[in-house]
Parts: C-alpha cells; sequence; structure tokens
C-alpha cells in the first residue's frame, strides 16, 4: 500500500530498568500510520548482543540486532555484525566502508525484491531511500535529530509515495550507531571503541 504522509516527530523517552541496562527510544504519532515507537536495547538483555526494534500501528516490525563482544560497552547497535529484518524477513544489507563519500558508504538494503539505500547527510540526519525501479519511482524519507538532553526530538519527513516497511526502515536506524556512514564518525568511533574497551579492562 503506498501512501503520502505528512511530516511528524518523535520525542526521546528513557526508562531506567530495576534490573538490567536503561532502556532508551523515540515516540510519538503518524497522522497517517498510528503509534511509532522505538526502543533500544530492546527485549532482554542478552551477552554479546543489542537489538533495537520499531513497532506501531499501521507499520511492520522492525529488528536490528548487533553481536559481538563491542555491544557490551556499545549504547545502541552498531553497523558491524548486525542482521536486520522487517516482520518475517531477513534484509540483505552491504556497504563500501573505505569509500570516501557519505554516498559512496552508504547502506544498501534489499527487501522483498526492493532495493534501499541509507546514507548521511550529516551527524544528526540521514535519508532512506528506496530505488526507483520500471513499476515504481520510488521515495525518499529524511530523518533529522534536533535538540538537547530530554528535549531532543527528531522529524521525519517523506517524498513520494511510501510503503509502510519504508517508514519502519527509516525510523529504525534513529536506534542506531550510523557513525561509520562518514569517514569521520568511523574514525571518532573507533577511537571510542578502544577507550571503551581498555576502561572496562582496568577494573
Amino acid at each position: 500500500m503506498h501512501t503520502t504522509i505528512s511530516p511528524f516527530t518523535l520525542t526521546h523517552w528513557k526508562e531506567k530498568q530495576p534490573h538490567g541496562r536503561t532502556k532508551f527510544g523515540w515516540q510519538g504519532i503518524s497522522p497517517e500510520l498510528g503509534d511509532v515507537r522505538v526502543v533500544y536495547p530492546a527485549g532482554r538483555d542478552v551477552p554479546n548482543a543489542l537489538v533495537t526494534e520499531v513497532r506501531g500501528g499501521l507499520i511492520p516490525l522492525a529488528t536490528f540486532e548487533t553481536r559481538g563482544l563491542h555491544t557490551e560497552v556499545a549504547p545502541m547497535p552498531t553497523l558491524n555484525r548486525s542482521t536486520l529484518r522487517v516482520g518475517d524477513a531477513s534484509v540483505r544489507m552491504n556497504r563500501n566502508r573505505w569509500a570516501p563519500t557519505h554516498r559512496g558508504r552508504s547502506l544498501h538494503m534489499t527487501y522483498l525484491g526492493d532495493s534501499y539505500r541509507l546514507a548521511a547527510l550529516n551527524r544528526r540526519a540521514y535519508e532512506l531511500s528506496r530505488q526507483p525501479d520500471s513499476e515504481d519511482p520510488g521515495a525518499v524519507i529524511v530523518v533529522r535529530q534536533s535538540g538537547m538532553g530530554s528535549g531532543r526530538k527528531i522529524t521525519v519527513q517523506a517524498r513520494g509515495c511510501v510503503l509502510p516497511a519504508d517508514v519502519s526502515l527509516a525510523v529504525l536506524f534513529s536506534g542506531v550507531d550510523r557513525s561509520v556512514l562518514t569517514r569521520r564518525g568511523a574514525l571518532r568511533a573507533g577511537l571510542s571503541r578502544i577507550f571503551n574497551f581498555w576502561a572496562e579492562s582496568q577494573y
């Protein structure tokens, strides 16, 4: 079902757990698609694993899971060693981590025959595009973060007619560490992981 959607906003939330990691996320309402809620880390705490989940009224459930030792010091899933699912279907992912430009470093995905590209616009904004084909002109969804602290929010704005899965995928990445989609961000992420591993080893 292709549809045009109005821009909508999700606000940041945080919830301390009696046991396990504190949960974070974004929540709000799309006028056309209903409730939208992003949670990370979602589900039960599992050693060496982090999951982000998005669900809502008329969008399919999507999950992004990262596994590895680095998850013990990461606040959210990363693009390394990850799996992505929308509903019951796996999403194939690939990227060129050595590319010099934002576009070249994009994350490419294939879901049910549709091709997607996730590209960084800057540190706080990114766009997900469903690539056009002979039967569909495609669509673009831009997600931008603004504000500080408890006043943080993200705005979601689409161009073209979107599918519910487009929105699930776009919003899901608000709860994923996308820093490696830029060269500078990849350098910062690498240095941060080295420091965190060193700090953990001191205890």
